[in-house]
């Protein structure tokens, strides 16, 4: 069971693989366990370019970053965070601005061990650590209310999180509410995975992960564009994830090589 035990230790659950190990894996990290890597490698083996979207979500979330702090947002709630790999938000964030805060939220408690290296800030901004679920927004807003000024524009961030958050478990809902305790003027971004691309390989690798007991909710453009229903979406809006402002960054070997399955967008509540 993945928690804490009664004296406070961190307890892994490694029966089972976890998203968050599996992109460790998938980027080369090495804060993964035998099962993730070996789902990794069945993943791989639908469709090899697996890892190649794995860097394509993280460089389009230094593009995003990189886009919204030059236009003038100074707060950010990162959700799902994952293991950390450099560059991270708040070290793209505050290369721009400086006095950039920046919350990151995760359940896993592997995160949580290296929380530590989250934290380093600049000496004039912010950067903090929340241990809480996606799932339980109460919980986040009210952790961020005490790091964050919620009567600025936030910048709300979930980097290849929602496809492991099914429309019965409330993903659409999650993201209103959210959205519903931040100001005008603050934005999500995130980008998402697809089956519209690659049906075959999509269908196969959702059935591979229900069965070891993970969720993976592979919408359509359409559907994915249903989460910025009242947004205003940053040009050139729901775009194929590489193809988003690629001019902010550099691009991720192979993301050329075959349409890359997903999207991405930033959109700003009015």
């Amino acid at each position: 069971m993945t928690g804490q035990d009664p004296t406070g230790a961190i307890q892994i659950d490694t029966s089972k693989p976890h998203p968050a190990r599996m992109y460790d894996w998938y980027l080369g990290g090495k804060d993964n366990y035998p099962v993730d890597e070996e789902m990794g490698k069945q993943m791989l083996a639908l469709d090899p370019r697996v890892p190649v979207m794995a860097r394509v979500n993280r460089a389009f979330m230094h593009r995003a970053t990189r886009w919204l702090a030059e236009n003038g947002v100074r707060q950010f709630l990162d959700i799902g965070t994952g293991i950390p790999t450099e560059p991270n938000l708040h070290q793209v964030a505050q290369a721009i601005a400086p006095d950039a805060r920046v919350v990151y939220c995760d359940n896993d408690p592997i995160v949580l061990t290296h929380a530590a290296a989250l934290l380093r800030s600049t000496p004039e901004g912010v950067t903090e650590y929340l241990q809480a679920d996606v799932r339980d927004p109460a919980t986040i807003i009210e952790g961020a209310r005490k790091i964050l000024d919620l009567s600025r524009p936030v910048a709300l961030s979930l980097v290849a999180l929602l496809h492991f958050v099914s429309d019965e478990d409330g993903a659409h809902e999650l993201i209103a509410g959210l959205l519903s305790e931040l100001p005008s003027g603050s934005y999500l971004m995130m980008p998402h995975a697809s089956a519209d691309f690659t049906p075959e390989e999509s269908a196969a690798a959702t059935a591979k992960l229900k069965a070891a007991g993970v969720t993976l909710a592979l919408r359509s453009r359409a559907e994915f564009a249903r989460f910025f229903d009242g947004l205003e979406l940053v040009e050139p809006g729901v775009a194929v994830v590489h193809e988003w402002h690629p001019e902010l960054g550099e691009p991720v070997p192979g993301q050329d090589d075959g349409v890359i399955p997903g999207y991405g967008a930033v959109g700003r509540k009015p």
